[in-house]
């Protein structure tokens, strides 16, 4: 009888995502429907940190994304550093029906700077998009322009119609695999003998 092989590791990268973005625009319905294919109208919001696993296979790598919703936190300005350390992309969720959580973008944005790794990527994410136009308080328009003051990609989304869901998130963690690809051929350049495609996979 045979021992038993070691288990073979089943993801090339494990990446840790964060959605960020006030409270009410609908982050945790966004990873409910990306992790698990289902969307509610009722999700309870609870109070803490919550991360959902998803497995996907992207330019032929499979990964596991490790996505960490903060469900609540925002409310009383209590995420710290500890959440943000790690992150290698970030989804900032706004909802287009209201203007204050598209005007506190910015200061999503300072915290991002402030409390993740240099070089973190980002995209920021319209939700809600399946609204009639006579309750959008945001323009896609608008969205498009603050995304493109920041230099970063940008998502008409839909998590109740299911809309750029996916397409999100495989964007960002396309752009996170670009980035780990030319940090491993940097470091055969160099010659350093570090490994540049471990970041972040410490935690599996």
């Amino acid at each position: 009888m045979s021992s038993p092989a070691a288990p073979r590791k089943k993801y090339d990268h494990l990446v840790k995502l964060l959605l960020i973005g006030d409270s009410g625009v609908g982050k945790s319905c966004f990873l409910l429907r990306f992790a698990d294919a289902t969307f509610t109208a009722a999700y309870i919001t609870t109070i803490g940190i919550d991360f959902k696993i998803k497995n996907v296979t992207v330019d032929n790598k499979k990964v596991k994304l490790q996505v960490w919703d903060t469900a609540g936190q925002e409310r009383f300005r209590t995420i710290t550093t500890a959440y943000y350390r790690g992150a290698m992309g970030i989804l900032l969720v706004y909802d287009c029906g209201e203007e204050e959580s598209f005007a506190n973008v910015e200061n999503w944005m300072r915290q991002i700077d402030e409390n993740a790794s240099p070089g973190v990527k980002r995209i920021l994410v319209c939700n809600k998009c399946d609204v009639p136009d006579a309750e959008r308080a945001v323009s896609k328009e608008k969205g498009e322009a603050l995304a493109a003051k920041y230099g970063i990609p940008y998502f008409e989304a839909s998590a109740k119609e299911n809309l750029n869901v996916n397409e999100a998130f495989l964007k960002i963690t396309r752009d996170i695999l670009k980035e780990l690809k030319g940090d491993e051929e940097d470091g055969k350049k160099l010659s350093l003998g570090g490994d540049g495609g471990s970041a972040g996979c410490g935690c599996g």
